[in-house]
């Protein structure tokens, strides 16, 4: 089992926010800024919690994304129902979780709980938990 948490404020961008261009009349896909600030924020802090040996077999994979409410109005671990969407979030994790090595291939991920929050008081962050199955 791998468990950490990464005190940061969540990334909104999103995997799904590529962007294609044509080039001689065919697609060509890139990243914007954006995603790419994202993916190296994400890349950095999860380096740090790099395990021995990547995974094999089958993984649970248990994330909580703890997103800050500058705003007041939501309670302190009031469920996030806006975007970003929670698959597209995961996705980019995982693609992360993936080029460190965390497992040669994001398919050995057969369980997912993947839940986003509200925090005022609490630091905001990412909560992450590997169990084998």
């Amino acid at each position: 089992m791998t468990e950490f948490f990464m005190p940061m404020m969540p990334p909104t961008v999103t995997h799904q926010e590529k962007k294609i261009n044509t080039r001689w009349k065919k697609p060509v896909v890139y990243e914007p800024p954006e995603l790419q600030d994202a993916r190296a924020k994400l890349t950095a802090h999860l380096a740090a919690h790099r395990p021995k040996l990547p995974y094999e077999g089958g993984v649970r994979l248990t994330v909580k994304w703890l997103f800050c409410d500058k705003s007041g109005r939501h309670q302190d671990g009031e469920y996030k129902t806006d975007k970003p969407d929670t698959d597209n979030l995961i996705k980019l994790l995982k693609d992360c979780m993936t080029a460190l090595v965390f497992w040669k291939d994001d398919a050995i991920v057969a369980s997912e709980h993947n839940e986003k929050f509200w925090v005022r008081e609490s630091p905001p962050g990412i909560y992450v938990r590997i169990d084998k199955l």
